[in-house]
């Protein structure tokens, strides 16, 4: 039985940057798409060209190797032509595969917030399509508040619907953008649609305002839709938007929907998902959710009692899949099979090859289970997590030893008589038997440290001559003053264009932030072959 495409169309970078709290940098923007990348979906939309400097910049250039490269953007305003629309002309005009504007499909909101009549709206739908199509992108339309405007006036919505896929759409996305539609109203609505536009051509778009946002999405692909938008662990703002780290696995590995549909993301993909859901919580500088379906921490976790002593005779008593299908870990363990599993998926992933019989990998998995425990986080950290493992595995050369380092923050008034922040550091490294002492300043303490440590690596100089930190962030992982304290570095080498990210932990936020530093120089030695 031949299956069916469904395709995935993530929306983090646009509609999850709505998240109250959230602001991506392009920095960050980057490194999303390449978790995206890394998942396996369809489109990536990466915002709004000329809305603001950060979208802007980030579609100067395609961000994406597979997935379709969307900018969002709105229909042109009605009384122009699409020609003279700078708005839409910065979007055709944007280095993006295809374009995904946003057009009203409820008569209420083309009146009050268009201030146009009905026929200019629907003119405005039409013109835009052609105007992207002719501009060789592939066209879409969000039918923004398409249930709701069904529901007031079906014959309107219905037309909005029509005149973009009679001018070449090629999806038109119907979207629950207040979150109030209930599955049963979903599936209606959808089947009455395919009478102007046919299912292979249709999207949804679905928030979670009422809790519903994937058992929506999912009623909409059994009603006929065949391209699911969503975000990375259900980001968006208010409640947030159909959960894609809970809709793959769903659609992956049910029966309802396996048997009947395929996807992009691949099983290898598919048990990847799990890190990549805890690394974007660490580009966002918060915690993973340990409840969430498939990828929380207890999602296959069970307590002493009844449930563990089945689960202990046969796992799938009270497990609806395997973990391991999802990147994952059983909480009760026979054994430590399956955290050895997660291990050489992870090693094989970041490119070191181990038998799966070599005592070594017992002693490196003892390792992470400890480093963890003690606030470690490697899902988002893979250059500390790969020198971590081979170091383990000993095949990482000692390029340098730090021997000490001092940092001294002073507040002073300068010669002018303002009141300034001084931050110096000092370093002392071993290479080769050698000493080396650098002093620097810097803008706080850890650009600080960071200077002097780069300032003189002797031999080894000119392989970090491209080396840039582009991120740092801080997590206080208990309370208190004293608290231990997590740091995260992103560093980037403008040589070669790679980028990783490493990690440091202690009590001492200094510490921490030097940990990631030196983690940070060693894997760029190591991956310079200089040794």
């Amino acid at each position: 039985m031949t299956k069916e495409r469904l395709y995935l169309f993530d929306t983090t970078l646009r509609d999850g940057a709505q998240t109250s709290g959230v602001d991506f940098s392009v920095n960050e923007k980057i490194v999303v798409a390449g978790l995206l990348e890394r998942l396996g979906v369809d489109y990536v939309e990466g915002g709004y060209p000329g809305a603001n400097p950060t979208d802007t910049e980030f579609f100067s250039r395609k961000r994406t190797e597979n997935a379709l490269f969307t900018a969002f953007g709105m229909t042109k305003r009605a009384g122009r032509s699409a020609a003279n629309d700078p708005g839409l002309q910065e979007i055709l005009s944007s280095s993006s595969d295809a374009c995904c504007f946003v057009a009203k499909a409820w008569d209420y909101h083309v009146r009050v917030a268009l201030g146009c009549s009905n026929e200019e709206n629907l003119e405005s739908i039409a013109d835009t399509v052609s105007a992207a199509v002719a501009a060789g992108k592939e066209a879409m339309i969000d039918c923004e508040h398409f249930f709701d405007g069904y529901k007031a006036n079906p014959d309107y919505a219905l037309d909005c619907a029509r005149a973009a896929y009679q001018a070449g759409a090629r999806w038109v996305v119907l979207c629950d953008t207040n979150g109030g539609t209930l599955p049963d109203e979903i599936f209606d609505i959808v089947t009455r649609v395919q009478d102007v536009v046919p299912g292979s051509h249709l999207g949804i778009h679905t928030h979670d305002d009422t809790g519903h946002a994937v058992a929506n999405a999912l009623v909409a692909v059994d009603a006929g839709v065949r391209q699911i938008q969503g975000t990375l662990n259900g980001l968006g703002e208010r409640c947030g938007n159909a959960n894609l780290i809970t809709l793959i696995p769903t659609l992956k590995l049910k029966a309802a929907f396996a048997d009947r549909f395929e996807i992009a993301v691949s099983d290898d993909q598919l048990r990847d998902i799990t890190a990549i859901s805890h690394a974007f919580d660490e580009v966002l500088n918060r915690s993973p959710d340990r409840q969430a379906p498939y990828v929380g921490e207890t999602a296959f976790a069970t307590k002493a009692g009844i449930h563990a002593s089945a689960i202990l005779k046969d796992p799938q008593t009270y497990e609806h899949v395997t973990p391991e299908s999802v990147g994952n870990q059983r909480r009760v363990l026979v054994s430590d099979q399956a955290g050895k599993s997660n291990l050489i998926g992870e090693l094989a992933r970041v490119g070191i090859k181990v038998d799966k019989a070599d005592p070594r990998l017992d002693r490196l998995l003892g390792k992470v289970k400890e480093r963890e425990a003690e606030g470690y986080a490697y899902e988002a950290a893979d250059a500390s997590f790969e020198l971590l493992a081979r170091r383990e595995l000993g095949d990482v050369p000692r390029f340098f030893e730090v021997n000490a380092f001092r940092v001294m923050v002073e507040r002073r008034f300068n010669a002018i008589g303002d009141l300034v922040t001084v931050s110096e550091a000092v370093v002392k490294v071993e290479i080769d038997g050698e000493t080396r002492m650098s002093v620097a300043e810097g803008n706080g303490p850890v650009n600080a440290l960071d200077m002097a440590l780069r300032k003189d690596l002797g031999k080894y100089q000119s392989a970090i001559e491209g080396l840039e930190l582009v991120d740092y962030k801080v997590r206080i992982l208990n309370g208190g003053t004293g608290a231990v304290t997590r740091v995260l570095i992103e560093s980037h080498d403008t040589k070669t264009r790679r980028r990783w990210f490493t990690i440091g932990v202690s009590s001492n936020i200094v510490d921490a932030s030097f940990q990631a530093l030196t983690d940070s120089i060693t894997f760029a030695l190591m991956k310079a072959n200089v040794a």
